[in-house]
């Protein structure tokens, strides 16, 4: 693997820091495209960690930046004074499609509709699926080629986390990949080359349509059934959720497609590339397995699969010797928060084995800390439980291809080939 990612980065590092502070833009996809963003998160957290972006840095206007840990918590656990409404993404809904979802709520609102939900991740209801997500991983592990190149992504992470998705929404089995489609089309951007014509908003609506259309038709077979253990029979049956508008319920339904699917599949790769860059690390988790739980966490800090998260000042507020005005779109940014120096030692490295490993900011804080946060760290603890037995080595061919996108901090593609298999394995 050439190290031209190296050259990458020392290149920004020098771009970040010469060039004035106000032209710092955090909402150039291209930094989040080429993986360059962290030495402009960097300057930003020691220099201006209350930043405000011009109107011309983004098509709907000035943002804030919020970038220390200290800070980004204080907002996500102040929801009186940064609202989750309008909108969770630095994008303002249009007027003619908007997508009302309960983490883009406020209390009481939100607090009812996630409660409707939340059974599904259950400490209770995880240890019953347990088994049939080992199952079903050993299976896909179980069939990768050996001594071929192969596409980690498409064929383990989108793979296993749209089989959980599926059983979530007790989703036909055999149009599980709709699910993924339609997660890439809600969370990608205009110019992801997801789009095929020369109208790609109008595109994207016709898609995430025909996704309400299909869920429609399962929603009224729950809703005329006695209430059932998966997702949408509990949104069809519950208090606060059984009336629903159209819109209101494919918000719903793309925020537990994308928090089930892109996070997950896309901390399963990291997996990978960070063990990859990090050689120490896996050997070292060869020797312990019992260190598994804790390299968990880590992944999932070190990825932090969404980079940001956008509040919305409900009145004048003071931080940072600066005056956040009524109104202000403010994006508080996780993955600065989990390199942040201060409050995390040695923060760019990668370390299995850290004291405080769930002290990170990927999950959120506050109301809206994750709903599915258990779920995602069950599925990362069994893919690495079955992987140790099976491959001595899952090798890194090139850099993988990500999304071009601010938001998730996602793969599209990583060529991958697994040498050998281990002659003992687990089952």
């Amino acid at each position: 693997m050439s190290d031209g990612s190296i050259d990458l980065r020392a290149e920004a590092r020098a771009k970040a820091y010469a060039m004035p502070l106000e032209d710092i833009n955090l909402a150039d996809t291209e930094l989040w495209r080429t993986d360059t963003a962290w030495p402009y998160l960097e300057r930003l957290r020691k220099e201006d960690p209350v930043h405000l972006h011009p109107a011309d840095h983004h098509p709907d206007g000035a943002f804030w930046s919020i970038t220390r840990y200290e800070d980004i918590m204080a907002v996500d656990i102040n929801h009186e004074v940064f609202s989750s409404e309008p909108s969770i993404t630095i994008f303002d809904p249009k007027e003619d499609f908007k997508l009302p979802m309960f983490i883009a709520m406020d209390p009481p609102k939100h607090d009812v509709q996630r409660k409707t939900v939340s059974p599904i991740v259950s400490p209770a209801n995880l240890n019953l699926m347990e088994p049939l997500i080992r199952s079903r991983i050993v299976k896909t592990l179980d069939e990768l080629p050996i001594g071929e190149p192969f596409d980690w992504v498409d064929r383990v992470s989108v793979e296993l986390t749209t089989q959980m998705l599926a059983t979530l929404f007790d989703f036909p089995f055999e149009e599980r990949r709709k699910l993924t489609r339609w997660s890439d089309v809600a969370t990608g951007g205009l110019d992801s080359g997801l789009f095929t014509t020369d109208d790609p908003e109008s595109e994207r609506r016709t898609e995430l349509f025909e996704c309400v259309d299909y869920f429609t038709r399962l929603w009224n077979e729950r809703v005329n059934a006695p209430p059932k253990g998966d997702l949408i029979s509990m949104l069809a049956h519950g208090e606060a959720t059984r009336n629903m508008d159209r819109m209101e319920y494919l918000g719903n339904l793309l925020l537990l497609i994308v928090g089930g699917n892109d996070t997950t599949r896309n901390t399963m790769t990291g997996s990978i590339l960070a063990m990859h860059h990090n050689p120490d690390q896996l050997r070292k988790l060869q020797a312990n397995p019992s260190l598994i739980p804790s390299m968990v966490s880590e992944t999932i800090r070190w990825q932090t699969p969404l980079s940001n998260m956008r509040r919305t000042a409900t009145r004048d507020f003071e931080m940072g010797g600066k005056l956040i005005k009524k109104g202000d779109k403010v994006l508080i940014w996780y993955a600065s928060g989990n390199r942040d120096e201060t409050a995390i030692e040695n923060p760019d490295a990668y370390i299995i084995d850290r004291e405080r490993p769930r002290n990170h900011l990927s999950f959120g804080f506050g109301i809206h800390r994750c709903v599915g946060n258990r779920l995602a760290e069950l599925q990362l603890r069994i893919l690495w439980e079955e992987i140790l037995p099976r491959f001595p080595e899952i090798r890194v061919l090139e850099e993988p291809r990500r999304v071009p996108s601010v938001l998730i901090r996602g793969y599209a593609s990583m060529p991958v080939v697994i040498p050998s298999r281990n002659a003992l394995r687990a089952h």
